[in-house]
């Protein structure tokens, strides 16, 4: 059963002097608790599918379905909600906020969430304890290690319980040992029940996960 559903999407930037394609007539099914590798050189539209399925651009044309539901029905408001409670983001430069710190970075999501009643800070404890880090909780990131922000950023990504987690090159700035315990929690994650999307330029790590999908100037190949 598909979770997400992408129909003929196309994504195009223009400006005054150009017309650029970032995709073209993708058309992409991901079955619920999937592990979907997507691959490909630099500019091929990897990480611009992963904003669209993460509902963060839109596209020129064509439909994405999430659970069933068109996204293009959505107004910004709507979307936002949706995207809170749906998708989790994990980033290849892990985005956390340095003045905050970890207990509190891993929080945030759970901030936009209104009358949720969830503990939010027994529920931080609760998926850094999952990432390994509980005792870290009271550091900052500047104290931490690469690896180490990036669970922080898989336990922000994980802590509204979302069902699809979109992971742009998670281990893009790791070395290779820490970059391996990242995909290894990944993987505990989707035998959990998470449908993840992964973008990824590591063959060997690509080839681990369920399927894997080509791009090549903005178009599906494989």
């Amino acid at each position: 059963m598909s979770i997400i559903e992408l129909k003929n999407v196309q994504k195009m930037y223009r400006t005054k002097e150009i017309e650029t394609i970032a995709l073209e007539n993708v058309n992409l099914s991901i079955d619920k608790g999937e592990f979907l590798s997507i691959m490909g050189p630099s500019g091929c539209g990897k990480s611009t599918l992963l904003n669209i399925i993460g509902l963060l651009d839109i596209p020129n044309r064509g439909h994405l379905h999430i659970n069933g539901q068109d996204t293009s029905q959505l107004n910004d408001k709507e979307a936002a909600k949706f995207r809170n409670k749906t998708v989790g983001f994990i980033f290849q430069s892990f985005h956390l906020i340095p003045s905050l710190n970890v207990l509190d970075n891993v929080q945030l999501p759970l901030l936009y969430r209104s009358g949720s009643g969830i503990n939010k800070t027994a529920r931080a404890k609760e998926v850094l304890e999952k990432v390994g880090l509980s005792h870290r909780m009271k550091h900052f990131p500047t104290q931490l290690s690469g690896g180490q922000s990036q669970r922080v950023a898989i336990a922000r990504a994980i802590i509204g319980q979302p069902e699809i987690i979109l992971a742009d090159e998670p281990t893009g700035n790791l070395d290779s040992k820490m970059g391996m315990e990242i995909i290894e929690l990944l993987f505990d994650l989707n035998r959990e029940g998470s449908t993840i999307v992964m973008v990824t330029h590591d063959e060997h790590i690509a080839k681990q996960t369920k399927r894997i999908a080509r791009f090549f100037d903005g178009r599906q190949v494989e």
